[in-house]
């Protein structure tokens, strides 16, 4: 009964969809990560959340962009370093140039270590990770929406889409504290850790 509940709720629990902006070629998607979203019903889950064209943050991971289009991303990362146990999500793949910048340094690689999250589209072939903030950083953040003062690094890119379709992108740091290995909860759970791209 209990595995039918849980099973029912997970269905149902369906994240909304927030539209990225309109930018010059396509759209403009702003992302951020942070290590707990600090509201219920999981206030210690470390999230995505995403920016919407008028600037307001939303607690969900279904992004919305146009078919054959640039999709420039930016992401806050306000998350400490967790480390990859796999280097092979430790290089950028999939970007326009094949390439992200890390506050503003051109970079196609990361030290597996000082990963704290990934941003990763399989289907689409794209993959970049995200650099933690350092573990003894004044100012850090522990409630959501995180605003830029508080201590983070900015990683931006910029990809193409193809096709329409719904696609699943997802973290790839096993980045689940209290979990085993880090790969439950928010990492198993759509709205947290892992959602799809609508193109349309």
């Amino acid at each position: 009964m209990l595995v039918a509940l849980y099973v029912v709720d997970f269905l149902a629990a369906t994240p909304s969809t927030v539209k990225a902006a309109e930018a010059p070629g396509g759209a403009r998607l702003t992302l951020q990560t942070v290590a707990s979203y600090g509201h219920s019903p999981h206030p210690d889950w470390v999230s995505y959340l995403v920016k919407d064209g008028g600037g307001k943050w939303h607690h969900t991971t279904v992004f919305q962009v146009p078919a054959h289009s640039l999709v420039h991303v930016t992401i806050y990362q306000y998350d400490t370093a967790t480390g990859l146990r796999n280097p092979f999500w430790s290089q950028v793949r999939g970007t326009v140039g094949g390439t992200m910048a890390v506050d503003g340094r051109t970079m196609n690689a990361l030290n597996p270590d000082l990963a704290s999250h990934t941003f990763a589209i399989p289907d689409m072939g794209i993959s970049v990770p995200l650099k933690g903030v350092a573990d003894d950083a004044k100012n850090q953040c522990s409630v959501a929406p995180c605003p830029l003062s508080m201590a983070h690094t900015t990683i931006t890119f910029t990809f193409r889409t193809g096709k329409k379709g719904k696609y699943r992108w997802q973290c790839f740091v096993p980045c689940a504290a209290s979990f085993i290995f880090g790969n439950g909860g928010p990492m198993q759970s759509p709205g947290w850790m892992d959602g799809y791209l609508v193109v349309v």
